[in-house]
């Protein structure tokens, strides 16, 4: 009987991933993160109005681990990162799966400008010769990468201006088809300084209150991280849940308490910055697959 040829076609690819995994607990264990496992089923996530969880029982499969890292972070861990399996219903095509692997990490004492070196120095140890090739183009690793606002990127690359897209309610669209495919190319872009709207669980700028401390990674056009300075205030995290369910409900999307003992321990939480990073499109991207199916041993098609 022949062998599953679709399966053994993807050794390569496999024996790839696995390297890369190694390498990246090798980065953060060098510099003293604790390694966590946190659950994966949980009574709830943070509600975000364009990620949906897939239900388990009467709770649900997480869509991050980022609540009870958190939670780890407010009882004193300085540095925690964590690879998981995460669940997201109805997300599938060429960069998503329904369930995926995430890197997380997070460090106290901290802002999101720490994670931004962080990222450089990851991705150039997994890249030793500083130079990745992306589909036949050369992405450049040196540091420092590029950093651009939201507002200078709907500047340059948008036929509206970033307060124009908010008001008309056509943020995401324009993002996505407009600025997204010019971001990172020739060298990575942090893509930074987010409308406090899109950026729930993020601290504000201290000096630009409209605008939050959160940068999303990209590299030839494609979003590999989001990552930000922690909100510790749990009087306006409260708020922002709030608003986030009522615009999820207000979809006819099913109503959910909110993480209230997340809430209640969140006061504890020192100065802190936490980034979730997709490891499978990173593997696309250092591997030179096109899509995510080639570096995952069996896409859900397969099962």
């Amino acid at each position: 009987m022949a062998g599953n040829w679709q399966l053994a076609k993807r050794r390569p690819a496999l024996e790839a991933r696995a390297r890369i995994v190694q390498t990246i607990r090798a980065f953060f264990i060098a510099q003293n993160f604790l390694e966590v496992e946190t659950p994966q089923r949980i009574p709830v996530n943070a509600p975000e109005l364009h990620i949906d969880a897939m239900r388990s029982g009467t709770w649900s499969l997480q869509t991050s681990p980022e609540l009870c890292m958190k939670r780890l972070l407010a009882a004193g861990y300085p540095r925690l990162f964590q690879i998981c399996r995460v669940w997201r219903e109805g997300e599938r095509g060429g960069r998503h799966l329904p369930e995926f692997t995430m890197l997380e990490w997070y460090r106290s004492d901290a802002d999101y400008l720490k994670l931004m070196d962080d990222c450089e120095a990851l991705v150039r140890a997994l890249v030793p010769s500083g130079v990745l090739a992306v589909r036949g183009a050369t992405i450049d690793l040196a540091a420092p990468w590029e950093r651009l606002t939201v507002a200078a990127a709907f500047a340059a690359y948008a036929p509206l201006s970033l307060a124009q897209a908010l008001a008309v309610d056509r943020f995401d669209e324009i993002l996505s088809n407009e600025v997204e495919p010019r971001l990172g190319q020739g060298r990575p872009t942090f893509l930074c300084d987010y409308p406090v709207q899109l950026a729930a669980l993020a601290r504000c700028k201290a000096n630009q209150p409209d605008f939050a401390e959160r940068f999303e990674l990209y590299i030839a056009g494609i979003e590999i991280a989001n990552a930000f300075s922690e909100l510790t205030d749990p009087i306006e995290q409260h708020r922002r849940f709030n608003t986030d369910e009522a615009a999820r409900r207000a979809l006819g999307k099913e109503p959910l308490p909110l993480p209230e003992k997340f809430l209640a321990e969140l006061s504890n939480l020192p100065p802190s910055a936490g980034i979730a990073l997709g490891l499978d499109r990173l593997v696309i991207l250092l591997t030179g697959a096109t899509t995510i199916d080639e570096v995952v041993a069996f896409p859900p098609e397969e099962l």
